[in-house]
């Protein structure tokens, strides 16, 4: 009897396999490098949930048009994460998150400008495209630029990211208020203030070489090894020192190529589904929080905006320890963990809603965020984590796809839940979210932490 012999991989391949398993010892710099992109998109995403009451006093739009002001941005992303990813798998990473900058800083400034809503609007849908676009083009980059395992935290740590960008954005806005200045000026230099971290990473993020893994993916042998030298010390002699023409990869077959293994697609559709329930807790209640405390009286708008930084900064603890857990009980407890806690949380909220008890809910609220920033955590890095690298800024873009529909369709709606049942039923509802994440965590998400990608 004969047997086959297993076809042996080609240089590119053997390339791949190799840097996506070796250690980079400037990984980690990248990584918080790429990460650091996230206090930005914090700060446009999230700033107009704190000036929104300004606005409206200034131009008192309908609550169509608010609610557009505050959802625009998230529409945008929506439109970017897809748009990113797919550029950034056909014409590099370093391309697309060095475009995105320049286009953070000019709308961000623009915002600050506009004569009237409909031009927030506007500016806010145009401005969430490159947000979009940054997140999945930063999350390939990290997992073409450290270790597994390494990787995998480091991509857990948006939500703390997420956190700070939120806490400095509150802290700007209680300096502003106890400073007294005019509230058109407040929410104006809020929203425009987004251009200055934006520009500081653009510095720092220049000098930053193109992922060695792209360049191999597409043949530029000498570029990969040149990049490999600076990034991993390593010459990658399995390369030929000559440039090849490669076969482009189709990314109509990345949905094709993801059913062919069924860890990668049970991982990845857990990811998907996480994705949208995350999403969708924190986009109600979570990023309502400054409202919901104002209806139901809960401080003045000083106090309120203190008792917000005092909850996003134990979020922030939260987004810290989560990551650095995910190596002892994986990806599958981190998130089994999280949407129980928020689950829990929820309803406790809506208790102290229906029972008017106004010092209870700001502590369900903290709870919430802390069982949030763990369930949150790993939603994306899960999808782009085990993508084969030729399809990852798709993977990456398509997983953010699923947080900013409901995002968008949160934001813009939720106020109008809120009118139409009241506070107490609109946040039961909202429950309905982190079941959906918890039953996907226990039943279809296989534990992938330190997942090997051939």
């Amino acid at each position: 009897m004969t047997t086959m012999a297993m076809p042996q991989p080609t240089a590119s391949e053997a390339a791949v396999r190799y840097l996506i398993t070796n250690y980079s010892p400037k990984g980690n710099k990248v990584g918080w490098l790429m990460m650091a992109s996230i206090l930005v998109e914090a700060w446009d995403l999230y700033s107009i949930a704190f000036v929104l009451i300004f606005i409206k006093e200034q131009y008192n739009p309908d609550p169509l048009m608010l609610g557009l002001a505050a959802a625009g941005t998230q529409g945008g992303a929506l439109i970017g994460a897809l748009l990113g990813g797919w550029l950034s798998d056909k014409i590099g990473r370093r391309v697309m998150f060095l475009v995105t900058m320049v286009m953070f800083i000019v709308l961000a400034l623009a915002q600050a400008f506009v004569p009237d809503v409909t031009w927030l609007i506007v500016i806010r849908f145009l401005l969430g495209i490159p947000l979009g676009s940054d997140i999945s083009t930063g999350y390939t980059y990290i997992m073409e630029s450290m270790a597994k395992g390494e990787r995998e935290v480091m991509g857990n740590r948006w939500q703390f990211m997420f956190a700070v960008g939120e806490v400095l954005t509150i802290g700007v806005i209680v300096i502003f208020l106890l400073l007294d200045i005019h509230h058109e000026t407040l929410w104006r230099v809020t929203l425009g203030l987004g251009a200055l971290p934006a520009l500081i990473i653009l510095l720092m993020r220049h000098d930053v070489p193109e992922t060695a893994v792209w360049l191999v993916q597409k043949g530029r042998y000498r570029e990969a090894k040149q990049v490999a030298r600076e990034m991993f010390n390593d010459n990658l002699d399995m390369l030929p020192d000559q440039d090849v023409a490669v076969p482009k990869t189709s990314t109509r077959a990345f949905l094709a190529d993801l059913k062919k293994d069924p860890i990668r697609w049970r991982a990845t559709l857990y990811g998907w589904i996480a994705c949208f329930a995350q999403a969708s807790e924190f986009s109600t209640f979570a990023f309502y929080l400054p409202v919901l405390f104002v209806m139901v009286g809960v401080s003045s708008v000083l106090g309120i905006n203190l008792v917000t930084m005092a909850l996003f900064s134990f979020a922030a603890l939260s987004g810290w320890v989560g990551p650095l857990l995910t190596p002892k009980i994986g990806h599958r407890g981190i998130a089994i963990a999280g949407f129980s806690i928020v689950l829990v949380s929820l309803l406790v909220a809506a208790f102290a809603l229906y029972t008017d008890n106004k010092m209870l809910l700001p502590f369900a609220a903290a709870g919430m965020l802390w069982g949030h920033y763990w369930d949150a955590s790993n939603c994306m890095t899960i999808p782009t984590m085990v993508a084969r690298p030729q399809y990852r800024g798709t993977a990456s873009g398509f997983a953010y796809m699923f947080v900013k529909l409901p995002s968008f369709l949160a934001i813009f709606l939720f106020p109008t839940l809120f009118a139409a049942i009241g506070q107490a039923n609109a946040t039961l509802f909202v429950a309905i979210f982190p079941v959906i994440g918890l039953l996907a965590a226990i039943f279809i998400l296989p534990e992938v932490y330190g997942y090997e990608n051939d």
